[in-house]
């Protein structure tokens, strides 16, 4: 007998598990310290930068643009694996249950981050607000109900394949999500929030009355379900081996050019595939611009010296640190240990590239204050990203990877 509670509580619990036990290598002591560092830093700026506004700040609008984007995003986490379309596929007029349970997951941990976000911009809200924080749990309340809506939504939506009409219902409850932040915080008149509600209604009755007929499109779920857990496998990737994850490339021939570069023998193996590696690899390419954009972001709305240059070298070694994966790259491939090709040349390669990297990151940073019109300031930016990069790559990277 098929029994839809036991297979969702296994399912569940199972994911729990799974989570937890990466989660356990990701927050380990030192990522622990530059969190608190990072969250410290940034809460003494936020709240000078809060002391600073005047009456006139559009923290509304503010608001509206983040919360409306947070609301947008409200996949439905199912659980789903890819044998299901084989073995569960049949039973699929029995799993209402699982799948509302799902939603239900779906809405708590969605509604926590919602909470965390909301209690983040409530200071600006009641900066320029007369009711300051007496609104916060009303407005939660309201909040958290449009979360439920997006989310049953969201779900309708995926009974459809075509992209057109996802792509157009991710604009649609943005501008309603968005609208409806808006006037909510601008303590609109309530007859004008009702009306937005009654659109609401009227948008998933719409959908609802559309896919009545419809099946379950269980490659599109399993798809999507597949590629949220990429993203935090490759996070976790990043602090210890996960046998989950699947790589993904991309060919990206425009950046050709940099590999063009290198001579065509054989001391230069390593660096050519360890280059290729991180330039079609989403995991590493983007972690870089990502963290050299908030790290760029972080350091030109710092206003003394010392700050920029201690949080560059804390960008330097985020990235560096999340680099090192790049190491075994390789490692599970059989023809690499078939090249004629002395080991010293991967440490060299390797050591060579990271460096590498690292001193661009330092010089994006270095122009960014001297945009600022701090010379000095940014003569000793690079001049001590170069040193921590020197002794990040030559003795940290070194003996934590044992090369």
């Amino acid at each position: 007998m098929f029994d839809e509670k036991k297979l969702w509580k296994d399912r569940a619990s199972g994911r729990m598990k799974d989570l937890g036990r990466y989660l356990r290598y990701i927050f380990n002591g030192h990522l622990v310290v530059v969190l608190l560092f990072l969250i410290g830093t940034a809460s003494f700026y936020y709240q000078k930068w809060i002391e600073s506004l005047s009456e006139g700040f559009p923290a509304e609008l503010i608001i509206a643009i983040l919360i409306g984007a947070l609301l947008t995003y409200s996949p439905v986490s199912n659980f789903l694996l890819e044998a299901d379309q084989v073995f569960i596929l049949p039973l699929e007029d029995k799993l209402r249950g699982y799948f509302l349970r799902s939603g239900g997951a779906s809405l708590v941990f969605q509604g926590y981050l919602l909470l965390m976000v909301l209690a983040v911009l409530m200071p600006m809200y009641a900066k320029i607000s007369s009711n300051g924080f007496q609104s916060f749990f009303p407005f939660l309340v309201i909040l958290l109900v449009l979360k439920a809506w997006n989310l049953t939504t969201s779900w309708r939506i995926d009974f459809f394949v075509q992209a057109s009409i996802h792509r157009w219902d991710i604009v649609v409850r943005y501008l309603i999500n968005a609208i409806f932040t808006y006037l909510l915080f601008k303590q609109a008149n309530i007859f004008i929030l009702l009306f937005i509600v009654i659109v609401c209604a009227l948008y998933y009755f719409y959908f609802s009355a559309q896919t009545k007929k419809m099946g379950l499109k269980w490659d599109l779920l399993i798809s999507q379900e597949e590629k949220r857990m990429a993203s935090f496998y490759r996070l976790a990737n990043m602090f210890t081996d996960v046998p989950q994850l699947r790589d993904t490339v991309k060919r990206r021939k425009w950046l050709d050019i940099f590999i063009n570069r290198m001579a065509f023998s054989r001391d230069k193996t390593y660096l050519y595939l360890f280059s290729r590696a991180f330039l079609r690899s989403s995991d590493y390419l983007g972690l870089f611009i990502r963290l050299t954009v908030i790290g760029v972001l972080a350091i030109y709305f710092i206003s003394f010296g010392a700050g920029q240059i201690l949080l560059g070298i804390l960008f330097l070694y985020l990235t560096g640190f999340q680099l090192l994966p790049l190491w075994n790259h390789h490692q599970n491939k059989l023809w690499v240990d078939l090249y004629p090709v002395e080991q010293k040349y991967k440490k060299i390669a390797f050591n060579s590239l990271l460096m590498t990297i690292l001193a661009i990151q330092t010089v994006i940073f270095s122009l960014f204050i001297v945009v600022k019109g701090e010379l000095f300031i940014s003569l000793l930016s690079i001049i001590a990203g170069i040193v921590f990069s020197y002794v990040f790559v030559y003795f940290y990277a070194k003996n934590r990877l044992k090369i």
